[in-house]
């Protein structure tokens, strides 16, 4: 199986994970919503379910040598956990938003939101930029550049899939 078909099959496994989380919270009613605390639960569970998968298709694709193996991982480890703590802060944003977005979102609170949300793009663009040097010294250039590939793409999938699931501000 090629490199791209083995992508392919595990996004598309990511995906339908995440809309089997939609599906169970779509099913909620309005009168009998789930207690806070649980969906943090079920988004914290699913995150963390996500970057299990995510480092099974990197660990498949990037085809590193035991040599490298030893070096990459713990990089790796570091560099998803520095990742993680500015995820948070663009779950943070996302949750304040649909926690507002039907009744008190006043012009100011959405441009605030979104300038958030921006500030959580470059700070991740920032840590890929940090990053790139330091995985390159255990890594070659070309293995790399697939791994930031393979991080990007799978961070937009899911980015896409969770826009999917946030309405669009109404002006």
């Amino acid at each position: 199986m090629t490199t791209k078909n083995l992508l392919s099959i595990s996004l598309a496994s990511i995906l339908i994970l995440t809309g089997v989380s939609r599906g169970q919270s779509s099913a909620q009613t309005p009168s009998n919503p789930p207690a806070q605390n649980t969906v943090d639960q079920d988004v914290d569970l699913l995150r963390k379910d996500i970057r299990s998968q995510k480092k099974q298709i990197i660990a498949a694709n990037l085809q590193l040598s035991d040599a490298e193996a030893v070096k990459f991982w713990p990089l790796y480890d570091q560099y998803t956990a520095e990742l993680v703590k500015i995820n948070d802060a663009k779950y943070g944003v996302i949750k304040e938003y649909a926690n507002t977005f039907n009744s008190s979102l006043t012009d100011e609170h959405a441009l605030a939101l979104t300038s958030n949300l921006l500030t959580v793009d470059a700070q991740a663009a920032q840590l890929r930029l940090k990053y790139v040097p330091i995985f390159s010294q255990v890594i070659s250039g070309r293995k790399t550049a697939l791994f930031f590939q393979m991080d990007r793409r799978l961070v937009m999938l899911i980015d896409l899939q969770l826009a999917s699931q946030v309405p669009l501000v109404q002006p």
